[in-house]
């Protein structure tokens, strides 16, 4: 049986022709049906696909042969087959939209300068042996609303863009001197948002090799991670066991749910948290709640 998987994957290396690149990834994928999104820049490509496993499996033999991709580490997980729409393949100037692409530095090995890659183990073992580690959340803080590493600092950011000035403005000082693990989905945040804290006097920076997705998949829900992990397709979040923590609250009724759902109401249509029973009646009230924009869903890992 051809099981239906998702992929999500990064891969930091100098690209020349980013066109050429582009055509190439749209041409490859289209010939093995493949669908999701791919984001190409002069730092390297950024991808969430979804399709048969042997069709991707392949993709993954085709992709890795390309210089410098060789090293790409792709995490997957369980699909529906009907995850992404279509097939969205685009050139950006970042690879995530920090705002800094002057910052950031690459060569065939990867960022430079960015914090030390952790595995899950090691995660683990850091905070045994010290007991100050920070963990500091790389993603939107919506997506840290349903699933997060446990006492995890969550900066209140929107987008990725938003991370520079927040780290800038001082409330994070305290930290500088301590063990700071960065964490995002699938790690390619971290690469940046690791080099931007280093870069600003953070001393000891460390992120999590493979990011949530392969932290969770080692310890489930048995180790430092709780609840759901938001993803950026139309599963929009999955879970790691079969006894994970509820931590995500209704807009509507507190109660506990993991649930984003698509508001309904004309004037609204954005992505909120909602029970069962407030979902069912929502669109009998008006919006109360924090709209989590569109936009968001754009960002991948």
């Amino acid at each position: 049986m051809d099981l239906d998987k998702v992929i999500l994957y990064y891969g930091f290396a100098p690209i020349a022709d980013t066109a050429a690149v582009k055509l190439w990834q749209k041409s490859l994928c289209e010939s093995l049906g493949i669908k999701g999104r791919i984001i190409v820049s002069p730092h390297g490509i950024n991808g969430t696909l979804g399709g048969k496993m042997e069709d991707l499996k392949k993709y993954v033999k085709a992709t890795k042969a390309y210089p410098g991709f060789k090293k790409i580490d792709f995490k997957w997980s369980n699909g529906t087959g009907q995850d992404f729409p279509k097939l969205k393949i685009k050139i950006r100037p970042e690879l995530v939209a920090f705002g800094n692409p002057d910052e950031i530095k690459v060569d065939e090995n990867g960022v430079i300068g960015g914090g030390v890659h952790l595995r899950p183990e090691e995660v683990n073992k850091l905070v045994e042996e010290r007991g100050d580690v920070v963990f500091f959340d790389g993603r939107n803080a919506f997506e840290a609303k349903v699933g997060k590493f446990k006492d995890a600092v969550v900066p209140n950011v929107e987008t990725s863009h938003d991370f520079v000035a927040e780290i800038e403005s001082g409330k994070y000082d305290h930290m500088k001197d301590k063990p700071v693990v960065t964490y995002c989905t699938g790690g390619i945040r971290c690469e940046i948002l690791s080099v931007v804290m280093k870069n600003r006097g953070f001393k000891e920076v460390y992120q999590i090799k493979g990011g949530i997705v392969r932290y969770g998949n080692k310890f489930g829900d048995d180790g430092l991670w709780e609840g759901s992990l938001y993803t950026f397709d139309d599963r929009l979040t999955i879970d790691f066991s079969d006894h994970t923590k509820l931590i995500g609250e209704c807009a509507e009724c507190n109660g506990a749910t993991k649930q984003f759902r698509n508001c309904q109401k004309p004037e609204c249509h954005q992505l909120v948290l909602l029970c069962d029973s407030c979902y069912d009646t929502h669109t009998e009230r008006p919006c109360n709640h924090e709209r989590e924009v569109k936009r968001n869903r754009e960002l991948i890992g």
